[in-house]
């Protein structure tokens, strides 16, 4: 592996990295109502775990309230269960043919409890991209051992992978200061 492939298999993964972190951010509940808070809810559909949004329509006609419209009429009940057991605190009401939920206002108790998780997932990503930063200088060594690369392509390498994580961590940092704005500001 060269130097150039290095940097592009670290900066892909770094990507992913933030990409995983800004759909984690999405299912973090503020006070208003999002499809991103029960879209990933795994259902029992058939014997088989599948996301909610796979089996159901999933609108918000109102800023406090989802409404589930399920496309298969018999899989409302395993709905209902899946939301229930989930974490998002959410109280399904079904009227048969669709499943509503009312997203209360925030306390400020449960606020100052979201910004911690919220801190506890950013530190996630950063260490995965500090992860990502470690095997990239692995490699980098590795290919300095195996000739690859010279003592200066190592160096000019490892202070890219190293922009690289400043640039990801800062992305990290950005969105997770804005998400905590947006949950403490409501």
């Amino acid at each position: 592996m060269d130097a150039d492939e290095i940097l592009l298999d670290a900066e892909d993964r770094m990507e992913k990295a933030v990409s995983n972190f800004h759909h984690q951010l999405q299912g973090l509940r503020t006070g208003r109502a999002t499809p991103g808070l029960v879209d990933s809810i795994r259902v029992d559909y058939y014997g088989s775990p599948t996301p909610l949004k796979q089996v159901a329509a999933i609108s918000v006609p109102e800023p406090q309230q989802i409404v589930i419209r399920p496309f298969d009429q018999s899989v409302i009940s395993a709905i209902v269960k899946a939301i229930q057991s989930s974490d998002v605190g959410l109280a399904p009401n079904s009227d048969g043919r669709l499943i509503r939920l009312n997203i209360p206002p925030l306390s400020t108790e449960r606020r100052k409890q979201l910004v911690s998780r919220l801190k506890e997932l950013a530190e996630e990503a950063r260490v995965s991209i500090r992860n990502i930063r470690r095997d990239a200088n692995k490699h980098i060594d590795q290919a300095e051992k195996e000739k690859v690369l010279s003592e200066d392509a190592r160096d000019a390498a490892k202070n890219d992978v190293q922009e690289l994580t400043k640039k990801f961590e800062g992305k990290v940092n950005d969105q997770a200061s804005a998400k905590e704005k947006d949950v403490m500001d409501e």
